[in-house]
């Protein structure tokens, strides 16, 4: 009986200003009661809440085979205290807190887009680009500090000709270039070695970027020509970071409602799909993410597994043994499974596919894997 991984975590971590709409997304798309509060620092330890993707692939399947268990792929959030000038040298609530999102897999960066004379602005004004350019700039400074550290670290072990220190550290040399120019580390041109070099000090700035553009109920309706929204997303194009835009408080009003009081008030606002949905896809898109299906009687589940990855590495993310004794996957696409009702018909027109070592699994496909060990 072999003993089923925990499903792959997406991490992310949300950042943001003070009174920008940070806990209130986080409420909206946790549920899980982060406080939410008109004065900065509301948010005093790291929120945590994981969340599941919403998938109607999961939901088909688990009907289909009546299955005994439904599981969904996940995203964790992880909300900090807002940020403010200076945070990098312990303004405010300090650099201490910029360490929770180290391990995040993207950052999510919550721009305020919004004027209200009821909840004030840390800096006294409504200023998407000054607000982007205030915690890029923090995120610059926590990564020149580590870099710093770690290049004087590395600096006497390569003074005693250890090779790998010295390589390193050159890396690194080139890197804090970029960032004494206040560019983020992802704007260089790295190769992949020398970012399997130096992944393990956890750059803040080199981790991709989504920008959330948080509007108020009034800015819905013509959300499009929005001039704090066309804002960031021209600084994002710059960037190359994706924008998403949303508005926390609807969001988080939306939770609170059943399914059919939801859809009446996505329809009265002509919002066609949920800030979760929105904020999940590009987190996968940004990543270069995709789902691959198990189903049966059983469990009907959903795996998280990059763009590119072989049938093998696949399979071991459901169990080791799987990889190590792959042999074949079976494989049927989710949709032409769904268009001939059964597996048994899909079968009998061929759409069933025995795959070996070399394939590349493709987005929505519903697998069984044979192994031996």
């Amino acid at each position: 009986m072999y003993k089923i991984k925990d499903v792959f975590n997406l991490k992310l971590g949300i950042v943001g200003l003070p009174n920008v709409g940070k806990s209130t997304l986080f409420n909206a798309i946790t549920k899980a009661g982060a406080e939410s509060a008109n004065y900065p620092f509301c948010t005093i330890e790291p929120n945590i809440g994981i969340v599941t993707v919403p998938d109607t692939r999961v939901d088909v399947l688990s009907k289909m085979y009546d299955a005994l268990k439904t599981t969904y792929a996940t995203v964790e959030f992880v909300d900090i205290a807002g940020l403010v000038k200076g945070a990098s040298k312990g303004e405010g609530l300090g650099n201490k807190f910029l360490s929770h999102i180290r391990e995040t897999d993207a950052i999510v960066h919550i721009v305020r887009c919004f004027e209200d004379e009821n909840i004030i602005h840390v800096e006294g004004k409504i200023d998407p680009l000054d607000d982007i350019e205030t915690i890029s700039l923090e995120l610059i400074l926590s990564d020149t500090e580590t870099v710093k550290t770690r290049v004087d670290r590395l600096a006497k072990a390569a003074k005693t000709g250890d090779k790998k220190s010295l390589i390193e550290m050159n890396i690194l040399n080139t890197v804090l270039c970029t960032l004494s120019d206040l560019k983020p580390v992802r704007s260089m041109n790295m190769s992949v070695s020398d970012k399997e070099i130096i992944k393990d000090i956890f750059l803040l700035t080199s981790k991709p970027l989504i920008y959330v553009a948080n509007v108020s109920e009034s800015q819905l309706s013509d959300i499009e020509n929005d001039k704090y929204i066309n804002i960031v997303k021209e600084f994002a194009k710059l960037d190359n970071s994706q924008v998403i835009s949303l508005c926390a408080k609807f969001e988080e009003d939306l939770s609170e409602m059943d399914d059919d009081d939801k859809l009446m008030l996505m329809e009265e606002y002509n919002i066609k799909e949920a800030g979760l949905n929105k904020l999940v896809k590009a987190s996968y898109s940004l990543l270069g993410l995709m789902s691959f299906l198990t189903s049966g009687k059983d469990e009907c589940r959903a795996w998280t597994i990059e763009k590119g990855t072989k049938a093998p590495q696949a399979a071991g993310k459901i169990h080791t043994d799987f990889e190590r004794g792959f042999i074949k996957a079976e494989v049927v696409s989710y949709d032409d499974l769904i268009t001939n009702t059964t597996m048994l018909k899909a079968k009998e027109k061929g759409l069933v596919r025995l795959e070996g070592k070399d394939y590349i699994m493709q987005d929505g496909d519903i697998v069984q894997f044979r192994f031996n060990v």
